[in-house]
């Protein structure tokens, strides 16, 4: 490691331990005056030589020595772990701040700044019951409670303790004097997913009605609730419901599109569902609807239907997505010799659509092939699209209203 950046600590280390022990000595009376520190010059050089020999942890022994911690040098200190944490040398950062605390006839004030910072080291290196105890102490001082609850927040999402997360995310909220974070809502959510999973309905819907209080347009929480709808066989409220999306953001349509066919096949609706995806292509085109009508299409009227369909849509807006579709029609009337090179070009395009990611997240660009409502690279909430919603055309058509391919 190059330890360059330290030579330009200690020697401003060593200047403000001097001027404070005795640059200012002028203007203090006789009796209080202290004599010179003669060791710090030696502690200095020391401490160059540490660094040059490339020892920066000796180094920082040495710093700590030349600079007593008072009200006047902790801010010092703290910012020297700081740097050292963002640097990613946690160990050394949490030395500092533990040094600090250590230190007798601390101001209070001082104590609960360094134990912000110790609880951050902690956290950093993943010490994630040692920073939640910090910040839970750290909440008792009325002038640190705000942010000791966001670091609490951020503890518990890593934890996935989803019930603490709504309890401090409100908690967030109250001592800001805001509305409930939008992230609450997501946080109901995925304790409506659990109740889902292990078939605690009314626990579950419970949890989605105040994820829809917290944010009326949360997506995710109309999906949950169709599904809730259809594992209990509601199927024409769970129809409706998972309508519901279109107006919340119809980029997510082709979400509940799979949903809604199991919905419209067990009420033997198949008409119904073909009405639904025309009309939801008039108004918003999405490729995952789109396929949906021409499964549809064959299923009711057959492959032939279909075909044309598929045709007259790839004339107008061709996709990647239609073409590879329009060869899987294709094979199934094709003759041997063109069936084996159709059954080529099919894996072909379904290899390239494979190897794209289905979703980006529109904070920090991390994409995957599957929805994640938490992104895994910002960590952000709700900021996943499907690509197939990011590229808009002809929206002067739709009156303004974008159409995707």
């Amino acid at each position: 490691m190059n330890p360059a950046w330290l030579l330009l600590l200690l020697p401003l280390a060593a200047a403000g331990g001097y001027f404070a022990a005795n640059g200012f000595s002028q203007f203090r009376p006789a009796q209080f005056r202290q004599s010179p520190n003669k060791d710090l010059p030696s502690a200095y050089f020391r401490g160059l030589n540490f660094l040059l020999n490339e020892q920066p942890d000796k180094a920082v022994e040495v710093l700590l020595e030349m600079m007593e911690v008072d009200s006047q040098t902790i801010e010092t200190h703290i910012a020297i772990g700081n740097l050292f944490r963002r640097r990613g040398e946690v160990d050394r950062a949490t030395r500092i701040h533990q040094g600090i605390i250590a230190r007798p006839k601390l101001e209070r004030r001082q104590r609960a700044l360094a134990m912000k910072e110790l609880g951050q080291d902690y956290f950093k290196a993943g010490l994630l019951d040692r920073a939640e105890s910090l910040f839970i102490e750290l909440a008792e001082e009325p002038r640190q409670a705000g942010e000791a609850y966001r670091h609490l927040l951020s503890i518990y999402e890593q934890e996935r303790e989803w019930d603490k997360c709504v309890s401090m995310g409100r908690r967030v909220a109250e001592q800001d004097g805001e509305e409930a974070p939008p992230e609450l809502a997501q946080y109901l959510c995925e304790m409506a997913e659990t109740h889902l999973a292990e078939g605690r309905y009314p626990l579950a819907r419970q949890c989605i009605d105040e994820s829809l209080t917290v944010n009326p347009q949360c997506v995710r929480a109309t999906i949950q609730l169709g599904r809730l709808e259809a594992l209990m066989s509601n199927h024409e409220a769970a129809i409706e419901t998972f309508k519901r999306v279109e107006q919340q953001d119809p980029r997510y349509v082709g979400e509940v599109v799979d949903l809604l066919a199991a919905s419209y096949a067990s009420l033997n609706d198949p008409q119904g569902f073909e009405q639904y995806l025309t009309a939801v292509l008039e108004s918003f085109r999405d490729n995952r609807v789109m396929l949906a009508l021409v499964d549809t299409i064959e299923n009711t009227r057959g492959h032939i239907d279909a075909e044309a369909f598929l045709v007259g849509w790839l004339r107008r807006y061709p996709s990647i997505y239609g073409l590879h579709r329009l060869i899987q029609l294709r094979i199934n009337a094709a003759d041997d010799p063109l069936k084996r090179d159709l059954a080529l070009l099919d894996g072909m395009i379904g290899g390239i659509i494979n190897r794209d990611p289905a979703y980006e997240c529109q904070r920090c660009g991390f994409a995957g092939r599957r929805l994640h409502w938490h992104c895994p690279g910002c960590k952000g909430w709700d900021t996943f699209l499907p690509l197939t919603a990011l590229h808009a055309i002809e929206p002067e058509a739709l009156g303004g209203r974008p159409a995707v391919i």
